[in-house]
């Protein structure tokens, strides 16, 4: 896969979760069996800028051609989308959303095996 497919793929997703999380937090988890008090929303809101921002780094960066540049983006990703998934799998496994929130754990899996891939796998040239 190349990086800048990955990175508009990741830019997507973080897009439109974080608007969620920002616009509707309480809904969207709802969606999951997960409910919210005032300080829960408050974070679920801060954690949906941190995803538009990542999701706005991923977009802009997914033509930089410069080597050290696609390396800190990839790692950056690469790191966040593992203890993402080791997170979100913890969270499933004790039964914190419903069925659903297997398919987050689908999503951090994903992405943190694509940046692994680029990271470790790909030609540096690609």
């Amino acid at each position: 896969m190349k990086l800048s497919n990955l990175l508009v793929i990741a830019a997507v997703i973080g897009a439109v979760f974080g608007v969620g999380f920002v616009v509707a937090s309480g809904t969207l988890l709802g969606i999951y069996g997960i409910t919210l008090d005032k300080a829960g929303t408050l974070v679920a809101q801060l954690f949906g800028a941190l995803l538009i921002g990542l999701a706005t780094l991923n977009w802009l960066a997914r033509n930089v051609t410069d080597p050290e540049a696609r390396q800190a983006v990839v790692l950056g990703n690469l790191v966040g989308d593992v203890v993402g998934f080791v997170v979100i799998l913890i969270g499933q496994l004790a039964g914190v959303a419903n069925a659903l929130g297997w398919s987050n754990v689908a999503i951090y899996l994903l992405l943190a095996l694509g940046f692994a891939y680029v990271q470790f796998m790909q030609p540096r040239n690609a």
